[in-house]
Protein backbone atom coordinates (compact mmCIF):
# COMPACT_ATOMS: atom_id res chain seq x y z
CA UNK A 1 0.00 0.00 0.00
CA UNK A 2 2.98 2.39 1.06
CA UNK A 3 4.21 1.62 -2.22
CA UNK A 4 1.38 2.65 -4.32
CA UNK A 5 0.06 5.85 -1.82
CA UNK A 6 3.19 6.82 -0.36
CA UNK A 7 4.16 7.13 3.33
CA UNK A 8 2.09 10.77 4.68
CA UNK A 9 4.82 11.73 6.65
CA UNK A 10 7.22 12.04 3.63
CA UNK A 11 6.94 13.56 0.12
CA UNK A 12 5.04 11.24 -2.49
CA UNK A 13 5.68 11.13 -5.90
CA UNK A 14 3.33 11.89 -8.31
CA UNK A 15 2.31 8.32 -9.14
CA UNK A 16 1.07 7.86 -5.81
CA UNK A 17 -0.32 11.91 -6.27
CA UNK A 18 -2.39 10.42 -8.90
CA UNK A 19 -3.63 7.37 -7.09
CA UNK A 20 -4.35 8.67 -4.03
CA UNK A 21 -6.75 11.59 -6.01
CA UNK A 22 -8.29 8.76 -7.82
CA UNK A 23 -9.47 7.14 -4.50
CA UNK A 24 -10.24 10.31 -3.03
CA UNK A 25 -12.32 10.97 -5.84
CA UNK A 26 -14.09 7.95 -5.77
CA UNK A 27 -14.39 7.75 -2.19
CA UNK A 28 -15.94 11.28 -2.37
CA UNK A 29 -18.32 10.89 -4.91
CA UNK A 30 -19.56 7.57 -2.93
CA UNK A 31 -19.51 9.69 0.44
CA UNK A 32 -21.96 12.66 -1.43
CA UNK A 33 -24.36 9.83 -3.17
CA UNK A 34 -24.61 8.52 0.15
CA UNK A 35 -25.03 11.73 1.88
CA UNK A 36 -28.12 12.26 -0.30
CA UNK A 37 -28.89 15.45 -2.35
CA UNK A 38 -29.56 17.43 0.85
CA UNK A 39 -26.02 17.85 1.30
CA UNK A 40 -25.18 20.34 -1.94
CA UNK A 41 -28.83 21.25 -2.65
CA UNK A 42 -30.05 22.87 0.26
CA UNK A 43 -27.09 25.41 1.48
CA UNK A 44 -28.39 25.67 4.60
CA UNK A 45 -25.61 26.72 7.41
CA UNK A 46 -25.26 22.70 8.43
CA UNK A 47 -24.95 21.75 4.80
CA UNK A 48 -22.09 24.58 4.01
CA UNK A 49 -20.10 23.77 7.03
CA UNK A 50 -20.05 20.11 6.08
CA UNK A 51 -18.97 20.48 2.66
CA UNK A 52 -16.43 22.96 3.32
CA UNK A 53 -14.79 20.33 6.30
CA UNK A 54 -15.31 17.38 3.73
CA UNK A 55 -13.37 18.83 1.10
CA UNK A 56 -10.48 20.29 3.28
CA UNK A 57 -10.73 17.26 4.98
CA UNK A 58 -10.33 14.96 1.38
CA UNK A 59 -7.56 17.35 -0.08
CA UNK A 60 -5.58 16.81 2.59
CA UNK A 61 -5.87 12.89 1.86
CA UNK A 62 -5.17 13.38 -1.75
CA UNK A 63 -1.94 15.88 -1.59
CA UNK A 64 -0.08 13.36 0.70
CA UNK A 65 -0.41 15.33 3.92
CA UNK A 66 -2.73 13.26 5.70
CA UNK A 67 -2.83 9.29 6.00
CA UNK A 68 -5.56 7.82 3.73
CA UNK A 69 -7.34 5.43 6.25
CA UNK A 70 -7.70 7.84 9.25
CA UNK A 71 -9.22 10.59 6.84
CA UNK A 72 -12.08 8.30 4.89
CA UNK A 73 -12.75 7.36 8.98
CA UNK A 74 -13.13 11.19 9.30
CA UNK A 75 -14.81 11.71 6.59
CA UNK A 76 -17.43 8.44 7.33
CA UNK A 77 -17.85 10.36 10.71
CA UNK A 78 -18.93 13.21 9.01
CA UNK A 79 -21.13 12.49 6.86
CA UNK A 80 -22.83 10.52 9.43
CA UNK A 81 -22.80 13.43 11.85
CA UNK A 82 -24.24 15.17 8.72
CA UNK A 83 -27.38 12.58 8.24
CA UNK A 84 -28.06 12.72 11.97
CA UNK A 85 -28.57 16.41 12.25
CA UNK A 86 -30.28 16.74 8.91
CA UNK A 87 -32.73 13.84 9.94
CA UNK A 88 -33.17 15.79 13.61
CA UNK A 89 -33.80 19.43 11.96
CA UNK A 90 -36.24 17.64 9.47
CA UNK A 91 -38.07 16.35 12.45
CA UNK A 92 -37.70 19.20 14.98
CA UNK A 93 -38.53 22.70 14.14
CA UNK A 94 -36.56 23.96 17.16
CA UNK A 95 -33.42 21.92 15.81
CA UNK A 96 -33.96 23.48 12.40
CA UNK A 97 -33.59 27.04 13.44
CA UNK A 98 -30.88 25.88 15.79
CA UNK A 99 -28.41 24.50 12.97
CA UNK A 100 -30.15 26.28 10.17
CA UNK A 101 -31.22 29.52 11.16
CA UNK A 102 -34.73 31.50 10.95
CA UNK A 103 -36.02 32.57 7.79
CA UNK A 104 -35.99 36.30 7.94
CA UNK A 105 -38.43 38.51 6.84
CA UNK A 106 -37.60 41.33 4.53
CA UNK A 107 -40.50 42.85 3.44
CA UNK A 108 -44.20 42.74 3.69
CA UNK A 109 -47.33 43.88 1.88
CA UNK A 110 -45.52 45.05 -1.19
CA UNK A 111 -43.07 47.38 1.45
CA UNK A 112 -39.35 46.20 2.07
CA UNK A 113 -37.95 46.57 5.40
CA UNK A 114 -34.99 48.53 5.10
CA UNK A 115 -33.73 47.89 7.92
CA UNK A 116 -33.59 44.07 7.76
CA UNK A 117 -32.75 44.59 3.98
CA UNK A 118 -29.71 46.41 5.64
CA UNK A 119 -29.25 44.15 8.68
CA UNK A 120 -28.58 41.28 6.53
CA UNK A 121 -26.48 42.95 3.56
CA UNK A 122 -29.21 42.20 0.65
CA UNK A 123 -28.70 44.94 -1.51
CA UNK A 124 -31.51 46.40 -3.62
CA UNK A 125 -30.30 44.46 -7.10
CA UNK A 126 -30.80 41.23 -4.95
CA UNK A 127 -34.01 42.10 -4.73
CA UNK A 128 -34.53 42.92 -8.52
CA UNK A 129 -32.85 39.53 -9.36
CA UNK A 130 -35.21 37.70 -7.02
CA UNK A 131 -38.13 39.79 -8.86
CA UNK A 132 -37.44 39.20 -12.17
CA UNK A 133 -36.93 35.50 -11.69
CA UNK A 134 -40.30 35.37 -10.27
CA UNK A 135 -41.79 37.21 -13.51
CA UNK A 136 -42.20 40.58 -11.55
CA UNK A 137 -40.94 43.59 -11.80
CA UNK A 138 -41.88 45.79 -8.88
CA UNK A 139 -41.82 45.38 -4.89
CA UNK A 140 -45.57 46.41 -4.86
CA UNK A 141 -46.51 43.25 -6.30
CA UNK A 142 -45.71 40.76 -3.70
CA UNK A 143 -46.66 39.93 -0.52
CA UNK A 144 -44.35 38.93 1.18
CA UNK A 145 -39.67 38.58 0.70
CA UNK A 146 -37.71 36.43 3.02
CA UNK A 147 -34.08 35.69 3.06
CA UNK A 148 -34.60 31.67 3.13
CA UNK A 149 -31.75 29.71 5.62
CA UNK A 150 -30.22 28.65 2.20
CA UNK A 151 -29.27 32.06 1.18
CA UNK A 152 -32.04 32.17 -1.32
CA UNK A 153 -34.44 35.28 -1.49
CA UNK A 154 -37.97 33.87 -1.41
CA UNK A 155 -40.71 36.18 -3.29
CA UNK A 156 -44.91 35.14 -2.23
CA UNK A 157 -46.99 36.88 -4.22
CA UNK A 158 -51.08 37.88 -3.07
CA UNK A 159 -53.32 35.30 -3.44
CA UNK A 160 -55.50 35.40 -6.42
CA UNK A 161 -58.76 35.97 -6.67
Amino acid sequence: MQAIFGDPTAHIDTAQACARMAVIFVFGLLLVRLAGRRIFGRWAALDITVAIMLGSNLSRAATGNAAMIPTIAESLLLIALHYMLAQAAARSAWFARLVEGPEIILGRGGKIDEAARKQHGVSRLDIKEALHEKGMEQISETDGIALETSGKLGITTPPRR
